[in-house]
């Protein structure tokens, strides 16, 4: 059999709707009243948890999620004091929030930080510990509260995936905690929330779902339930890009977008990423640079990188372009190069190593950084699953052709 074998679950439920966001109290009240949820029997289950970034707050997402919920007469907790790239340091207050609120449900409202962030909160108010115990698969002992995700940005699908991505505060790693019990329940898409991105986060999020689909399509543990997600994904996400980039306001484009970024997340979901991923994490964990920008500005090498290995899988990709010329074309690889290039180009975002405002400017600190960025690099999980193998040597000189 060379067919890849799988066991997927499939999940979460997922609900796609323009103003979705007043339907929140409604889908709370449904899930808290579902057999089973809570542990307090007898008990009138009604007090949730909304972990929020300050963003969310400022554009008044948050209060709009917390008006419907209260309509649904649930009692609403927020907390808010995260960032970018949630650390430690993040999920242990909102974790003494949770302690002292002791919700019976968590939504996570915002982008992929957000909802990382309320995972972490949940793993450790359900079942104890330091975030640090629950980094990598399947380490949750405790049954874990219902978690809603609502995204507010098109990027990470953290809404669809049982993984928290949660910095280190001390070493500034980037663990992957997961475990089916940490995933949503239910994934609540408006596209009509992320027409408040900032055009930078647009194009950082979008970019960042784009290189999901990239990877997952190719990875070596890809399988035929990922692979649709991954095509879907790749469809919604090439137009939508261009749509929004086109024209901000064009909600069309924001839901294929949203929904592409969610199909990218099923896609990691069932399989996982790449080298691009690899080699992106130890860029934001040196400079702090965004990680749609790190990994973006990456996937190019990547792919003239895989494109040996990889048969027509990259020609497929290409063939669902809109460009007439693309479905002909005769070096897929280049294409998509293009095309990813291009896409950083128009969205305002760097495109080589050396336009980061962070990056060594003699040859000597240069060479030294690369060599200090591969050796983070190679220690990444996800550099593991890229279809072709990669060794030390593969990820200096990965970073050399990004300079």
């Amino acid at each position: 059999m060379t067919m890849q074998e799988f066991d997927y679950q499939l999940r979460p439920r997922i609900v796609f709707a323009e103003n979705g966001i007043e339907r929140l109290g409604e889908l709370a009240r449904q899930l808290l009243n579902e057999p089973g949820v809570g542990q307090e029997k007898g008990t009138n289950l009604n007090r949730v948890l909304v972990v929020s970034d300050p963003g969310v707050v400022s554009a008044g997402i948050f209060d709009r999620g917390a008006a419907s919920l209260l309509k649904s007469q649930l009692e609403v907790c927020g907390f808010h004091d995260f960032s970018e790239n949630p650390t430690t340091k993040h999920v242990d207050l909102g974790l003494l929030v949770a302690r002292d609120f002791q919700p019976h449900l968590i939504i996570g409202l915002g982008g992929g930080s957000s909802m990382d962030c309320a995972k972490g909160i949940n793993f450790l108010f359900s079942c104890g510990g330091r975030m640090q115990d629950y980094w990598g698969v399947g380490k949750a002992q405790n049954p874990m509260l219902p978690l809603i995700g609502v995204p507010t940005t098109s990027g990470t699908g953290s809404e669809a995936q049982s993984f928290a991505l949660i910095s280190d505060a001390e070493t500034h790693i980037k663990m992957a905690c997961g475990d089916p019990k940490a995933s949503c329940r239910i994934a609540l898409l408006d596209p009509q929330l992320t027409l408040t991105m900032p055009s930078k986060v647009t194009a950082l999020t979008g970019i960042d779902a784009i290189t999901h689909t990239l990877e997952t399509f190719v990875c070596n543990k890809r399988t035929p339930m990922s692979e649709c997600y991954s095509w879907s994904a790749w469809e919604r996400l090439s137009a939508g890009v261009s749509q929004v980039i086109a024209n901000p306001s064009d909600t069309e484009g924001r839901g294929n977008m949203q929904l592409g970024a969610c199909f990218a997340g099923m896609a990691i979901e069932a399989s996982m990423l790449g080298a691009a991923h690899a080699l992106a994490n130890p860029l934001t964990a040196t400079f702090g640079t965004p990680h749609g920008q790190a990994v973006g500005l990456m996937m190019p090498h990547v792919i003239r990188f895989n494109a040996p290995v990889v048969g027509d899988r990259y020609q497929k990709l290409v063939r669902l372009l809109s460009d007439a010329d693309a479905k002909h074309a005769t070096d897929a690889s280049q294409w998509l190069v293009a095309r990813m290039t291009a896409w950083l180009t128009d969205f305002g975002l760097h495109s080589r190593l050396r336009e980061l405002p962070e990056w060594p400017t003699t040859i000597a600190e240069e060479s030294q950084l690369i060599e200090t960025l591969a050796d983070s690099a190679v220690k990444q999980w996800t550099g593991t699953f890229n279809p072709r193998p990669l060794s030390r040597s593969d990820f200096v000189n990965l970073y050399r052709a990004a300079v």
